[in-house]
């Protein structure tokens, strides 16, 4: 992937680039999304979940370090592309490559930031993949691409139904309810207005 010597401040050239990487790439899409965009998304509902950890369920945690976890989840893509998920999972070897590879891109980012800076983005580039933080930003994740099923399918898109389904059954873990009920909370209150149009949003007085 070339030589990435003497290349600090490039960082947020390459970060700006993300908006040139499309998603869901195996399918047909009314809505293009790009993952500068999903990345934003998933940071705002990663946080919207450790607030409602901390707020109703008495569970602290860091969202402030959730939230940048989110923003940053996808970084690797700016060198990989967004490899499709049947492909990341086609089977055991192949995902433990893809991961490698993942790895290698986000490190090769982080070189791309002056040395003094490495301290402070290494463990959000490379957050610890055991922590609740990275879990609930893996949830958070899994909403998001939840999310645009909904909204494919709300414009008539069925070839998203499949997908719709597998995210939903994702969420609906028993580790995931148990642990972590913030998420069943998020879909109980805050999903179904996903399926809202426009006016009916606006109807805050009905």
């Amino acid at each position: 992937m070339g030589n990435f010597s003497n290349v600090a401040g490039r960082f947020f050239a390459f970060l700006g680039r993300l908006k040139h990487i499309y998603r869901w790439g195996l399918m047909r899409s009314i809505s293009t999304e790009n993952v500068l965009e999903h990345s934003a998304q998933v940071a705002q509902i990663a946080h919207g979940l450790a607030i409602i950890r901390s707020k109703i369920y008495g569970k602290y945690i860091d969202a402030g370090l959730v939230t940048q976890i989110a923003l940053y989840h996808d970084v690797s893509e700016v060198f990989t592309g967004d490899l499709p998920t049947p492909i990341k999972y086609w089977n055991d070897k192949l995902t433990m490559a893809y991961r490698e590879l993942e790895t290698d891109a986000t490190n090769m980012l982080l070189s791309t930031l002056p040395a003094e800076f490495h301290a402070i983005y290494n463990p959000i580039l490379n957050p610890d993949k055991t922590s609740p933080e990275y879990f609930l930003v893996k949830c958070a994740d899994r909403i998001a691409a939840h999310i645009k099923c909904i909204e494919e399918i709300k414009q008539g898109n069925l070839e998203f139904e499949t997908a719709h389904r597998s995210t939903r059954t994702s969420l609906e873990n028993p580790v995931i309810r148990d642990e972590y009920p913030e998420v069943n909370y998020f879909i109980e209150h805050f999903l179904p207005s996903f399926t809202l149009s426009l006016d009916d949003l606006q109807s805050i007085n009905d």
